[in-house]
């Protein structure tokens, strides 16, 4: 599989490393500074993207794969309010395009066990849930996307909760998303309802780096030669 990866930072190069391992070929490694060199001509030779940038770049190298015909798997977070936008932009052009805020395989496994504790939990009103996210100082967003897909998760499944906030909110009605940077840190995320008698805790760690970019890739694999629109429970038939 011929592999475009747009953001050639740390994640960059963990999945051309990852990508090379699998036998399969990078044939552009984009930033600001070459992005030109994504045109016509080159994505003849391009079976997919993998895009991680930044929030404010993020729905225009989307977009701009899709006008390419070249599938796109994106992992930039920090830009929800557009994401409606580029599923849209997707359909109307016929592309194909897969997101995720997460694409660890054992992230997406939790976030199937949020979901299922939260419908459990949406008649127990005497326990309060928050959502809290760790990750190392170099992370440019916060809460993470992870955070907020979890938290949007729980919103769907308790009728009492009606959105989410940073830190410092009080309203009863919103979730509580508490974020800490420290190294190192490559992500730790819990869940935790408490009452007055006792409390239930979900927690995913990751230990590093490498099943991020272990998961783009395989997202990489599924989404090539597709149109449509997916997710990461589609790759891992959850």
């Amino acid at each position: 599989m011929r592999i475009a990866i747009i953001g050639y930072g740390k994640m960059g190069r963990l999945i051309e490393e990852i990508a090379l391992k699998k036998g399969h070929e990078i044939t552009l490694k984009l930033t600001a500074a070459n992005e030109a060199d994504f045109n016509i001509e080159s994505a003849t030779n391009v079976d997919v993207a993998i895009e991680f940038t930044l929030p404010e770049a993020a729905l225009k190298n989307v977009k701009k794969c899709i006008d390419l015909q070249v599938p796109v798997v994106c992992g930039s977070t920090g830009w929800n309010k557009q994401l409606a936008e580029a599923k849209q932009y997707c359909i109307a052009h016929n592309g194909a395009f897969l997101y995720s805020p997460n694409f660890s395989i054992g992230v997406n496994i939790f976030f199937e066990l949020n979901k299922k504790l939260a419908a459990l939990m949406n008649h127990q009103p005497e326990y309060d849930v928050t959502v809290k996210e760790v990750h190392h100082t170099q992370k440019k967003d916060a809460p993470s996307g992870t955070a907020v897909t979890l938290a949007e998760q729980i919103v769907a499944e308790i009728d009492c909760k009606k959105g989410w906030a940073a830190s410092g909110s009080s309203a009863a009605d919103q979730i509580q998303i508490i974020s800490e940077r420290i190294e190192p840190a490559p992500g730790t995320h819990h869940v935790l309802y408490r009452s007055s008698i006792d409390s239930i805790e979900l927690i995913h760690t990751a230990h590093n780096r490498q099943g991020f970019a272990f998961g783009a890739v395989l997202a990489a694999e599924f989404l090539a030669h597709k149109k449509g629109v997916f997710q990461m429970a589609d790759v891992l038939k959850l």
